[in-house]
């Protein structure tokens, strides 16, 4: 009886790591982030696009998602199902991004004359390659709670796009001063 339990546990068990469940597609969702699936490395780059950096800055801050992507760490908390959307709870732990930014901006602040060029004016470049290195050398982790909307289409469970502010906390990057 004990091995028919046994077997009946990993059955379960492996029925929730597939995209047959709404639990096992939004793992297989976040997964690809921490593998930096194809995928996600084309939504990086327009994420990275959109910001006023140099190249090299760009390079930095590319690199700085991609660990941020890769030590993500998750736990799947609750799952609903409503006919065929369902809602999956996750606990995501990411690199607080968020207060390294805000630390170099109260840093710029209290010592702006650091940051000017050689002729007394105050250099953007030179800010923003300090902030990006508060951003590369943090270690301060954060934990947010996202809640995935998954709807079943064709007998499979498809993550929907998350909103703005879910993907600001995967980024690491989320206000959650404004709360």
């Amino acid at each position: 009886m004990k091995k028919l339990w046994a077997l009946f546990l990993v059955l379960v068990l492996l029925t929730g790591c597939g995209k047959d469940t709404a639990r096992g597609a939004v793992d297989t969702y976040l997964k690809k982030y921490k593998s930096l699936d194809s995928e996600v490395l084309v939504d990086l780059e327009s994420v990275v696009d959109k910001e006023s950096l140099s190249e090299s800055q760009k390079d930095k801050y590319r690199d700085i998602l991609k660990k941020q992507y890769k030590d993500l760490s998750y736990e799947i908390l609750e799952e609903e199902y409503d006919n065929d959307v369902s809602y999956v709870t996750v606990k995501i732990t990411v690199y607080d991004l968020y207060k390294a930014q805000d630390d170099a901006s109260i840093y710029l602040e209290n010592n702006r004359e650091e940051f000017n060029d050689e002729n007394g004016d105050y250099s953007v470049e030179k800010y923003m390659d300090f902030k990006l290195d508060k951003m590369k050398d943090t270690t301060d982790k954060v934990d947010y709670t996202i809640t995935f909307t998954v709807s079943k289409e064709d007998k499979e469970y498809v993550v929907e796009q998350p909103t703005e502010n879910d993907l600001l906390k995967i980024h690491g990057v989320y206000n959650y001063d404004v709360n």
